[in-house]
């Protein structure tokens, strides 16, 4: 069964992560290095599905090009069922998550308009993103060049993908582990210093910089290495499309 509800309501775009002050950046193989030793005893596990909040600029021609932060849970039962909850979050709150799952059933916890409710029957897939990924670095990046179906040549190619896995899968320790020494294998993610990201978490940023003017932003657990989130923004301004220079173009925040 499914359900669906347009917001009506729109908030202004938000505006890039600051770097704390005095933050000691921290290089993304030592960050690595972290991650394969928190990894150790293999805690915490895989999980199938995902808990993310997120925001994509939206374009229009006769609104300002904004839209709403959503939040999604994503769920898979023990018969290969899952179910989808999607809400677009109370703006006056854009980082407090309204969405739990901690009886087993995701549902409201705060101010937030349901988008969609939908429940799926069976469903079995060895093919990425829906099989599940491995925890060797190798592996890793084969499992996400199949799940984009091409070459991943570029690191925002890399970040994509990263991001396509992560709307997929709560990582575990080990996959979370793999995933971090492929992102510091990957070339042009500068170590920025550390910041707070979207849900009040801490964590360490990387950016890469693409001529067209956008800036990705990685941001990762500073100790377990584990992605919390993904950011891109404008760094020029493109007035054709009614947006300055940092503003967000879209931005992911996962969690667990």
């Amino acid at each position: 069964m499914s359900s669906v509800v347009r917001p009506s309501t729109a908030i202004a775009v938000p505006r890039p992560l600051a770097v704390l002050a005095d933050s000691t950046p921290v290089p993304l193989d030592r960050l690595a290095e972290r991650a394969a030793t928190a990894a150790a005893d293999g805690t915490p596990a895989l999980r199938k599905g995902t808990h993310v909040r997120s925001w994509s600029l939206g374009m229009s021609d006769t609104e300002p090009p904004v839209t709403l932060p959503e939040e999604r849970i994503v769920r898979w039962t023990a018969d290969s069922r899952h179910t989808e909850l999607v809400v677009a979050t109370d703006p006056r709150y854009p980082g407090r998550p309204v969405l739990t799952d901690e009886d087993g059933e995701p549902r409201l916890v705060g101010d937030g308009q349901v988008i969609s409710r939908q429940t799926f029957p069976p469903s079995w897939s060895d093919a990425p993103p829906a099989g599940r990924p491995p925890h060797h670095t190798g592996r890793l990046r084969a499992y996400l060049t199949e799940a984009v179906h091409g070459e991943i040549r570029t690191t925002p190619e890399l970040l994509d993908a990263t991001a396509q896995l992560l709307d997929h899968w709560t990582l575990g320790a080990r996959e979370s582990a793999a995933l971090a020494r492929l992102l510091a294998d990957a070339e042009g993610l500068r170590p920025v210093g550390g910041v707070t990201d979207r849900l009040g978490r801490p964590g360490q940023a990387y950016v890469y910089d693409v001529g067209s003017g956008i800036r990705h932003m990685l941001i990762l657990d500073p100790s377990t290495g584990a992605v919390l989130g993904l950011e891109q923004t404008f760094t020029t301004d493109q007035p054709e499309y009614g947006v300055r220079a940092g503003d967000v173009m879209q931005y992911s925040a996962w969690l667990r």
